[in-house]
């Protein structure tokens, strides 16, 4: 294990960072050049970005100065990444093909879990309980490889709304549902409360042994087991697997038993060549790090406030708020190790939905909009359907897309289209303007051959490391979340505020005051 920490020094104080902020400026995209890395089976095409000589040496010199093959190793080999919280961020161990005996004990024991309810075809409802990351990654995988439909009906319930369990119990067989919740430290309020509701519902419906139909996933076995859970229905998380890389985890569990423990394997095993080719691969054909190196371009020095995501697949919908919370929770940080201004702005809002829709929703702000953003679009070669015309139509769209927000289109060319048209000159010059695209604007195009569990894996592993990259050059912690945590502290006052078991605060602001006493009777009557 590694134990030297990496430095402080705030970025915007690197010479290192003054000449790739220079060289970045003076970095044009070549729309004439193809530029293609080939990582775990997926195909980056980072065509879309700036690039130069000049950039790929200030980029070598700034990852040197931020020490990250030093970084890198740490992470990798379950140093203490995460400094803060004086714990490893080794999420990367639960996906080796060969894990440690604890990680591989665990594995067998899920295996073994679902083989047991298959054979004898149990639970045919599950209502998994969880919420952040113990959350999207789950519904993303189950979404992605059921989308069709599988024997077993899985609900999620993740808000603390009491409509989300009230729908989420709606209609099901309480004698044939397993809950499944999953909270690394079994003490979330959203999640917790929900189980509560779930347990009444098993109860009040005359199961025998409720809680033999309860299974926890947690880093705090002692506490699940004081709520009651059985400890043959306890799985194990560790302190070093942060929430929203814990997918690769027995909280997949719920994957397992929807869509087989196989899916689960094979994301694994995608993932885990990912890390491989992370590890790895030159830093010119490094896939998240080329990734990475263009976001701070694009955040840091040309601006862009935003990343938008554009899955032209529509099994992977949930793709977009996984990635929203893994960049916008790891990369939403504006000092760095020593507590200082980092300098320069981190971490873009990420937002996005599938195309086709997104393009009849937002794609007019990306093309003509006064910001515009970066986009990532991804898309699979091979459909998994048997309508090759809407497949041919998805990937035209994908692509004609990507070359307008490229290419853009000029007032001459504009101007043109119009006068062909049999215009009138002066309507034809007025509505040119209108048509004009500004063009330039950045992308990626990321292109699984076709949607499998280990390309899903190793495409969640790409944005994984990429995120460890921007957080290691910005010189900020990604596996910390402190804001969150501010947020859930103030949530338990005023929640007794509410219930009448504490005087409201002084300390609070007006419009908090006026709110709570306005709840507060609200709720009393």
């Amino acid at each position: 294990m590694i134990s030297k920490q990496p430095t402080a020094d705030s970025l915007s104080d690197l010479p290192e960072w003054a000449a790739f902020e220079s060289a970045a400026k003076n970095s044009p995209i070549h729309v004439h050049s193809l530029r293609l890395i080939q990582a775990a089976g997926i195909d980056l095409d980072i065509s879309g970005q700036g690039s130069s000589p000049a950039l790929v040496e200030a980029t070598e010199a700034l990852l040197a100065a931020r020490q990250f093959n030093e970084q890198r190793e740490r992470m990798l080999s379950g140093g203490m990444a995460n400094a803060t919280e004086e714990r490893a961020a080794w999420h990367t161990a639960l996906r080796a093909p060969a894990p440690i005996d604890e990680v591989a004990a665990e594995r067998q024991r899920l295996n073994d879990f679902v083989r047991l309810a298959d054979s004898e075809r149990r639970w045919r409802n599950i209502v998994h309980i969880g919420i952040g990351g113990s959350d999207w990654g789950v519904r993303l995988a189950v979404s992605a490889f059921g989308y069709a439909g599988t024997w077993r009906q899985v609900h999620f319930v993740a808000n603390i709304d009491g409509h989300a369990i009230q729908g989420g119990l709606a209609g099901l067989d309480p004698h044939d549902t397993l809950i499944v919740l999953a909270s690394k430290s079994f003490t979330t309020a959203e999640t917790l409360q929900n189980g509560q509701r779930a347990l009444e519902w098993l109860q009040a419906s005359g199961v025998e042994n409720p809680y033999e139909q309860v299974v926890a996933i947690t880093a705090r076995p002692d506490v699940a087991k004081a709520w009651g859970v059985p400890d043959a229905h306890i799985f194990k998380l560790w302190d070093w697997v942060g929430g929203r890389f814990s997918l690769w985890s027995a909280v997949s569990l719920t994957t397992a038993l929807a869509v087989s423990s196989d899916v689960v394997a094979g994301m694994q095993a995608g993932a885990a060549a990912m890390d491989a080719h992370f590890a790895q691969a030159p830093i010119a054909q490094n896939a998240p790090i080329q990734m990475a190196i263009a976001g701070i371009v694009n955040r840091s020095v040309l601006g862009y406030g935003s990343l938008n995501i554009a899955p032209y697949d529509f099994r992977l919908a949930n793709l977009v708020p996984y990635i929203q919370q893994l960049e916008m929770e790891s990369l939403g940080k504006s000092v760095n190790l020593a507590g200082d201004p980092v300098g320069v702005p981190t971490g873009p809002a990420v937002w996005g939905m599938p195309g086709t829709d997104a393009q009849h929703t937002f794609f007019q702000w990306l093309h003509q909009g006064s910001d515009g953003a970066p986009v990532d679009f991804i898309v699979c070669e091979q459909a998994d359907h048997g309508w090759p015309g809407h497949h041919q139509s998805l990937l035209a769209n994908c692509l004609a897309q990507r070359e307008a927000l490229l290419k853009g289109k000029t007032y001459e060319q504009a101007l043109k289209e119009c006068q062909e048209s049999g215009m009138p000159q002066e309507k034809a010059q007025w509505l040119a303007r209108h048509r004009v695209h500004a063009g330039g604007r950045p992308s990626n195009l990321i292109v699984l051959p076709r949607l499998s569990p280990y390309t899903l894996g190793a495409l969640l592993a790409l944005y994984e490391h990429k995120v460890f990259v921007q957080g290691v050059v910005w010189g900020i912690n990604p596996f910390d979340q402190w804001g969150v945590e501010y947020g859930k502290v103030l949530a338990k006052g005023i929640a007794a505020e509410l219930s009448g078991q504490a005087a409201i605060d002084p300390a609070h602001d007006a419009s908090t005051a006026h709110w709570v006493k306005e709840f507060g009777a609200s709720l009393k009557a």
